[in-house]
């Protein structure tokens, strides 16, 4: 999972269980102790967003991170979709990984080297639907 900023920044965190509400508080918790300001994270619906455990830390952690939820059903209006595509499309051609632990090796090395371009990072919100981001853009880190 990742978090990316208007100002080229990425920040990422790869994990081999399930998408829970415990994996999403340990994001949260490395992505606040970031910064000495309030993240403001854009999401989308997923139950894990969503949940009484998530909910419970942003109210423990109301300085820390406020999230702000996409409508339903609309991928195109995040740009975190983008880094999705550009991971996949990434990945080696002539070599699958074999296992879980070298696509998650793999996939960290993507992550490095995308926030070594901050140009391609700040391009993810160069598409028409997600424009939005930078004309609403309270804060980015």
């Amino acid at each position: 999972m990742s978090a990316i900023s208007t100002k080229g920044r990425m920040h990422f965190m790869v994990f081999t269980e399930s998408f829970t509400a415990e994996v999403m508080c340990r994001f949260l918790d490395r992505l606040a102790g970031h910064f000495g300001h309030k993240v403001h994270l854009v999401v989308d619906g997923h139950s894990a967003h969503r949940s009484k455990k998530v909910c419970d830390w942003l109210a423990a952690h109301p300085d820390g991170v406020e999230l702000h939820f996409l409508p339903p059903c609309a991928p195109e209006l995040n740009p975190d979709e983008l880094v999705n595509a550009d991971l996949k499309h990434s990945l080696p051609k002539q070599h699958r990984a074999r296992d879980q632990a070298e696509l998650a090796a793999e996939t960290r090395r993507f992550f490095h080297r995308r926030q070594r371009q901050p140009h391609i990072v700040r391009g993810y919100f160069g598409g028409p639907h997600v424009r939005y981001v930078l004309d609403e853009n309270p804060i980015s880190f």
